[in-house]
């Protein structure tokens, strides 16, 4: 088995001890950002699997973009995350 040759780390382990790894994460192409691809892109960077600069590169993030997703999940959970819940969820 060959294993492909990635900068940082494989695999990170979460707080309910779970772990994450590369292959959790969304494809590069991802086009329908759904709550659930949102979260595990938020979750890397935050526990380390990927920073923040290679996520707004890899997926075609703003910056902006990016900290509304770790403000809406930080605030008020993935529920937050929901194209649905934007104007419950979203300060005006």
């Amino acid at each position: 088995m060959y294993l492909k040759k990635v900068g940082g780390p494989r695999a990170v382990t979460l707080p309910d001890g779970s772990s994450m790894t590369q292959a959790d994460l969304p494809p590069a192409n991802t086009v329908r950002w759904v709550a659930s691809r949102k979260l595990a892109v938020v979750r890397g960077v935050l526990y380390g699997l990927l920073s923040q600069g290679e996520a707004c590169k890899k997926y075609q993030l703003s910056e902006e973009e990016f900290s509304e997703w770790v403000r809406a999940v930080s605030l008020h959970g993935e529920e937050a995350l929901k194209a649905t819940m934007v104007k419950t969820y979203r300060q005006p």
